[in-house]
């Protein structure tokens, strides 16, 4: 057997900068520190900064007042930042900046009274935040696929523009703005796509990796949606592929008639998760590893000047 590792894989610069702004914060203030939401969706991360001492809420009301608080990477809602403000935290904002870019384009759109539609997937922490950025006067139309589309009902002469959640499958939304163009020919795009580089990225080299492989293994939490892309993509070749959080997971019958096991990250997947099923792997039948060329990854987002200044 032969592994195939995706390059790049793990961990976003926006993944990087989350963990460390809990880790600083915690390193000046002291445990506990409140996060609220998974600061990244994965349960090896979350469970590691537990132990440090975050405590992560699903709501702000859960918090005690004059604590220190973190947004997630995924970004929060208007009214969230208004909490944390009422209980006079001291707050701490991880939102992505690729994330933070999104938001501003539906405040800038709304300004101009666009009518703006967010292509994503309904429920997921950062659609609520970039929805939750639009006012209650003019919300947020949120469409998931084509069906959604056939039902929007727009004002007529109003601009639209239409955005999209970070983490989606560029060909899945690719197809969705097709049908949106075809549907408002005026509508407008944002300057610049708003998939980020990392999730391209990374659906591309499982794209090169598939074409050698004969089943792939994405490290990765089942509400990460950008490793449930990375998943997709095989599965769209007719290939099969598994999300795990772990090489304990791994079943043997995935693998006992491979040839080539591809494996890959997502973008909160730290890389010890890799190296644990490359090691599972070799004790199963492996007995050669290659990792593939892919695209560069040199961006960095610096941590708050805050947390900086103050260590």
């Amino acid at each position: 057997m032969k592994i195939l590792l995706a390059n790049p894989r793990g961990f976003c610069a926006g993944v990087d900068r989350a963990i460390e702004i809990v880790e600083r914060a915690l390193s000046l203030h002291g445990a506990p520190v409140y996060v609220r939401n998974e600061v990244v969706h994965n349960k090896f991360v979350v469970n590691d900064l537990k132990s440090k001492g975050a405590i992560f809420v699903k709501e702000i009301s859960e918090v005690p007042d004059q604590q220190v608080v973190i947004f997630s990477a995924h970004g929060v809602s208007q009214q969230v930042r208004t909490q944390a403000q009422d209980i006079k935290s001291i707050v701490y904002d991880a939102t992505c900046p690729l994330v933070t870019k999104v938001h501003k384009e539906v405040a800038r759109k709304q300004k101009q009274n666009h009518q703006v539609i967010l292509i994503g997937h309904k429920g997921h922490p950062e659609v609520e935040g970039t929805l939750g950025q639009a006012s209650a006067e003019s919300p947020v139309a949120l469409v998931e696929n084509s069906e959604d589309i056939d039902q929007l009902d727009l004002k007529d002469g109003v601009d639209i523009s239409y955005t999209t959640q970070t983490t989606l499958s560029v060909d899945d939304t690719q197809h969705i703005v097709d049908r949106l163009k075809n549907k408002f020919p005026h509508i407008r795009a944002p300057k610049k796509d708003d998939i980020c580089y990392a999730t391209q990225n990374r659906q591309d080299a499982v794209k090169m990796l598939m074409q050698s492989a004969d089943v792939l293994l994405v490290l990765g939490s089942r509400n990460s949606s950008n490793s449930n892309r990375l998943r997709e993509i095989a599965e769209k070749m007719k290939l099969p592929a598994y999300l795990i959080d772990g090489a304990n997971e791994i079943k043997r019958d995935w693998i006992k008639n491979a040839n080539i096991v591809g494996v890959t990250a997502g973008a909160s997947a730290p890389e010890i998760l890799v190296q644990e099923v490359v090691s599972y792997l070799y004790d199963h039948g492996a007995s050669e590893l290659q990792e593939l060329s892919g695209a560069q990854e040199n961006v960095h987002f610096p941590v708050p000047e805050e947390l900086r200044r103050k260590q």
